[in-house]
């Protein structure tokens, strides 16, 4: 597994503090977190971005195709890197099932949880989303393609659908081996958050294409977390909320982060 890690300059405070590991989406890899990365730094944390098995620079899994595949080759890796130290877990879409089921199935490793964007919640059962496919195209045609998948599923705003999110998205849609992903569509989510113990906070855009028009529904379904604290929703940011409002996302986190644990 490739992780990508930032430590800070001066790192005054860091050895008190536990390492922030944040998991990307579905069809990402850590650039999901390219703006993010760097207020986490200059707050004096570290910084610990995997590629996903499957995604980015990684190999696939030893075995399975999804989410539930993950938890045992992350934890894996999390012992090599830090032993049994605690982490704050900080997961986007597909890694926030990710995260989900890894506070569930080892609590002493995640001290907190931070969600943004996770499916599965139950809360928008009949949400069909169609993307255009972009396999076989290339030049002004598949950057139309790109354009409009971005704004169909990951950003808001059409400004937002910058250079840079089509380079990110573009190279890692190039780099995805788990395109047969089944369990954003159940209830995996809701159905294990009951069994995980530590704080659980959630930040999403309030123009998330999967809940548009359902938000109000967020709120309960992420309090089935025994140990739920609260849920920010970033006015006029979309799925990709870290990328589309980074300042607004950089200051919740950090909030987040912040609280005791």
């Amino acid at each position: 597994m490739v992780w990508h890690a930032w430590r800070p300059a001066v790192p005054a405070n860091a050895s008190a503090q536990p390492p922030v590991v944040l998991l990307h989406g579905g069809s990402g890899s850590w650039t999901h977190w390219a703006r993010n990365i760097a207020a986490l730094v200059y707050a004096g944390r570290q910084v610990w971005v995997p590629d996903l098995p499957g995604f980015g620079d990684s190999a696939r899994p030893p075995a399975g195709g999804d989410a539930d595949a993950l938890p045992a080759p992350m934890e894996a890796a999390l012992a090599r890197l830090f032993g049994d130290a605690a982490v704050d877990l900080v997961g986007f879409s597909f890694g926030a099932m990710v995260g989900t089921l890894m506070a569930a199935a080892t609590p002493a490793r995640v001290r907190r949880l931070v969600l943004s964007g996770a499916p599965a919640l139950g809360v928008n059962p009949g949400f069909r989303l169609v993307l255009r496919p972009w396999s076989g195209l290339a030049g002004e045609a598949l950057e139309a393609a790109h354009r409009h998948n971005l704004a169909t599923l990951m950003l808001a705003r059409a400004e937002s659908i910058d250079a840079l999110a089509l380079e990110i998205h573009a190279r890692n849609l190039a780099r995805d081996r788990m395109k047969l992903r089944r369990l954003s569509r159940t209830l995996v989510v809701l159905e294990t958050l009951p069994k995980v113990r530590c704080p659980v906070v959630g930040i999403w855009g309030a123009e998330d294409t999967l809940y548009r028009g359902v938000g109000d529904r967020l709120e309960p379904a992420l309090a089935s977390a025994p140990d739920f604290r609260w849920l920010a929703q970033i006015p006029g940011a979309g799925h990709w909320v870290q990328y589309e409002d980074w300042a607004a996302y950089d200051a919740l986190l950090a909030q987040a982060l912040a609280e005791p644990a």
